[in-house]
């Protein structure tokens, strides 16, 4: 099994920055890709970035330039620096990793971690 633990989330002004985290652990041979979601009350869970294994990163249009995800493999923990935050940044915050184990490939979720941005 594998546990994801977000961190970070709080409440911030608009224009201010945070900084989240997510840790995994558990029974881990290695993490594919790893990715921020987010979801806002009323709205779908929508996909904010990507860390694929080979390096290359993705963003959502919506936060493109402000946020960056990064990541620490020997940490098995990924990052998302958000920037120049809006109001409607105002979400809980997911993040997922896809998972290898053995023979075994699974994608795991984090229980979420609520950031608000204040106007």
């Amino acid at each position: 099994q594998v546990q994801l633990v977000e961190s970070g989330g709080g409440l911030v002004q608009a224009g201010g920055s945070r900084r989240l985290s997510c840790a995994a652990s558990g029974s881990i041979s290695s993490i594919n890709a790893m990715e921020w979601y987010r979801q806002a009350p009323g709205k779908q869970r929508e996909l904010v970035a990507t860390f694929s294994s080979g390096g290359s990163t993705n963003y959502a249009d919506s936060v493109k330039g402000r946020f960056t995800i990064s990541r620490d493999d020997p940490k098995n923990t990924v990052y998302l620096q958000m920037n120049s935050l809006k109001p409607d940044d105002t979400a809980v915050y997911y993040c997922s990793a896809d998972v290898t184990y053995r023979w075994n490939r699974n994608i795991y979720w984090g229980r979420g971690t609520q950031v608000t941005v204040s106007s």
